[in-house]
């Protein structure tokens, strides 16, 4: 199985878009623990609503959300458990992507979540912004 993750930062909506278009997403599934923003679009009922537009589903996980208390120890509790049951049945029926804000998932829990599909041969695939990309190479 497959399955792609992707930070959001700075990306506007229709950046966004077109990533998931071109990756062929159907099913965008966000961990973070609290699914709001700063950015209107991105906040749990207006991104599940304007996806749904173009489509894709829209699945919020919360109990895969980042926890201050360290997430290496979250991960061995039920609830993480239980969250990455949901997540594989999902990402088994269509091609889907892992969301939360953070550009960089060495800087993120998506790492830890990665992890634990690798582990279970799941091919992780992180996704850089080609407009994120451009920008550091100058």
């Amino acid at each position: 199985m497959k399955i792609y993750t992707l930070g959001y930062g700075r990306l506007s909506f229709e950046d966004f878009l077109e990533i998931l278009k071109e990756k062929g997403i159907k099913i965008v599934i966000d961990v973070r623990r609290f699914p709001t923003s700063k950015i209107p679009d991105f906040c749990k009922e207006r991104l599940s609503e304007k996806l749904k537009e173009f489509g894709i589903a829209y699945a919020h996980i919360e109990e895969l959300g980042g926890f201050r208390g360290g997430y290496e120890r979250h991960m061995k509790s039920e609830e993480f458990k239980k969250g990455m049951r949901k997540l594989k049945k999902l990402a088994e029926r269509k091609t889907s992507v892992i969301i939360c804000v953070e550009e960089n998932p060495a800087w993120c829990h998506r790492r830890y979540i990665a992890k634990e599909l690798k582990r279970e041969g799941w091919e992780v695939i992180h996704i850089k912004p080609r407009r994120l990309a451009r920008s550091k190479s100058h």
